[in-house]
């Protein structure tokens, strides 16, 4: 990687700032703390955090909560669309209290999208500020997980996952899955959403493009990816590409 960027200095936000940047694979924003917490989301691209020793990857509808003081890096290894909540410490009492990976609404994106188009920084108007009160409170109610792609150590539900790792590109259902490990789908699928928070087949789409993003820094074609990851053509995996990344395979090469 390349690029590395200064940290950010100065005092906290007055109450919450925010920023927007287009950031050049390769980039790399060193390891820093801060007084206040942050909100962290890719517009286009996948960011990869490193977070007290944790990796955290930030595809576009899921945003890195960072409360204060939280140590943490980031790499860029394909262009990026970056926007960043910078929130006063005083505001984060209600925010999650441990790192988090939360699925924004699209209030929230609205409201990112809107400060950036009007090139709003710090907001001042009263219209603003109440935006703002609505930002945090969409911060608040987001749905949280502790990373993007979460694992288990359940008895039944463990090996499954451990298999899929090895092997994204399998394509057997949850059924034929619960059969091979001497469980009811229905049994299965319960302990997806209990100790993952997610359903079985959006765990195993965040998996395919997690180990999609590998092979198309390897320099894979596309179509060999999508045969790699049990896609019966590249039209579909492009799909899935696009829908969990807001860009497609061959603009983030």
């Amino acid at each position: 990687m390349r690029n590395r960027l200064p940290r950010i200095q100065g005092d906290p936000p007055n109450p919450v700032s925010f920023r927007t940047e287009n950031y050049e694979g390769g980039t790399i924003i060193p390891k820093k703390s801060q007084p206040w917490g942050e909100l962290n989301y890719a517009i286009t691209g996948v960011a990869e955090f490193d977070i007290e020793g944790v990796r955290y990857l930030s595809p576009p509808h899921y945003a890195i909560w960072l409360p204060p003081e939280t140590m943490h890096g980031v790499g860029m290894q394909h262009d990026l669309r970056y926007a960043t909540v910078y929130v006063e410490r005083a505001l984060c009492a209600d925010l999650p209290a441990q790192t988090s990976t939360l699925s924004i609404s699209p209030l929230l994106k609205a409201i990112l999208a809107d400060f950036a188009a009007r090139d709003v920084t710090m907001p001042e108007t009263a219209e603003d500020l109440r935006l703002v009160q609505v930002l945090v409170d969409q911060i608040r109610l987001a749905p949280r997980c502790e990373s993007y792609l979460p694992l288990s150590d359940d008895a039944l539900l463990g090996p499954v996952l451990a298999a899929l790792q090895a092997d994204p590109g399998d394509r057997h259902s949850l059924s034929e899955w619960a059969r091979r490990v001497g469980t009811t789908e229905r049994t299965l699928s319960r302990r997806c959403q209990d100790d993952l928070g997610l359903s079985f087949n959006e765990w195993r789409q965040r998996l395919k493009l997690v180990a999609a993003l590998s092979l198309i820094e390897a320099g894979e074609p596309v179509q060999r990816i999508a045969s790699r990851l049990g896609y019966s053509n590249a039209s579909a995996f492009i799909a899935m590409f696009r829908r969990l990344t807001g860009t497609s395979p061959t603009q983030m090469r």
